[in-house]
């Protein structure tokens, strides 16, 4: 079991019937290939599942009880009890004809106020996740070389590069040297000219994305600080990376994808490095970025001009 996998059982509520298959496709990648049997066989069968002792799913997965128990652990369950009081209501409510889920707690039949609360409330849980399991050493780690940085690049394609965007303005503002590469030709031949003293920073959720990892690995060898913004920490991106920076992965669904979840606490990441960076350089931060609102006043007022 990979280290960023929990075993013991939070103190959440358990989550609702209809999560079940989201959490498992979310969860998947970082389970034992044996926590994956069991996963995979109460997600596709939660009806023959239900009616199975733990011994019995252990026996029909080819794995053991513990591995069972564990299992339901992990997807948020006290233990295998409550996993098959879940399976016997997701049976259910497949057999009722109900209509489908869009996301794990939002069904195609939801009244519009009813998605705007329960977004919130997975928006919420989303960012809560993200502050309780980002580690500050290294996010103190990156602040430090990021202040001091000659220059900072940022890679990212998809939803990420909106993120890296995003991160790349704000420093921008604050007088940093700072550009985000969405091309991944140009990320690539632009890492080339990095040295010791600059800064790279690749933002992926999968912790695989090959347009990101090969400008980020390029930067890696000429000697910047390399930084990654990841929902895996165990994946590929992380060997080329000073620093790692871990995003929520909790909460995907199929009509509820990366580009959703992950977007959003990614961009809590990257502003709670941008706000590190500008406490660090605040006697020059400040004074760029009072520069750039008034600069940018008239925009917003055009009598100001």
């Amino acid at each position: 079991m990979t280290s960023d996998v929990k075993e013991s059982f939070s103190g959440d509520s358990p989550p609702a019937p209809a999560a079940l298959a989201a959490k498992v496709r979310t969860l998947a990648p970082s389970m034992t290939r044996s926590m994956q049997l069991v996963a995979e066989a109460v997600a596709g069968d939660p009806a023959g599942c239900a009616a199975l002792t733990v011994t019995g799913l252990a026996e029909r997965t080819g794995t053991s009880e513990a591995t069972v128990v564990r299992t339901a652990r992990l997807l948020g369950y006290p233990g295998y009890r409550d996993l098959r009081l879940a399976l016997a209501g997701l049976a259910a409510h497949q057999e009722s004809g109900r209509a489908p889920a869009v996301t794990a707690d939002i069904a195609v039949d939801d009244p519009i106020a009813d998605v705007v609360a329960k977004l919130a409330y997975d928006e919420q849980q989303t960012l809560a996740d993200t502050a309780a399991g980002l580690d500050t050493v290294q996010l103190g780690a990156a602040v430090a070389a990021a202040s001091t940085a000659r220059r900072i690049d940022v890679y990212g394609v998809g939803a990420s590069s909106l993120v890296g965007q995003d991160l790349a303005q704000k420093l921008l503002r604050i007088g940093l040297i700072a550009h985000a590469h969405t091309d991944p030709h140009l990320a690539v031949t632009n890492a080339v000219q990095l040295r010791s003293g600059d800064v790279a920073i690749a933002i992926t959720h999968s912790g695989s994305t090959g347009d990101v990892i090969e400008p980020l690995r390029v930067a890696f060898d000429r000697g910047a600080t390399t930084i990654a913004i990841t929902g895996r920490p165990d994946g590929p991106v992380s060997q080329y990376a000073d620093h790692v920076l871990t995003t929520s992965t909790a909460r995907e669904s199929e009509l509820r994808p990366a580009a959703m979840s992950s977007r959003t606490s990614q961009l809590l990441v990257v502003d709670c490095l941008f706000i590190g960076v500008a406490q660090r350089t605040y006697e020059t931060a400040a004074p760029a970025l009072s520069a750039s609102y008034e600069a940018l006043a008239h925009r917003h007022n055009p009598r100001a001009r």
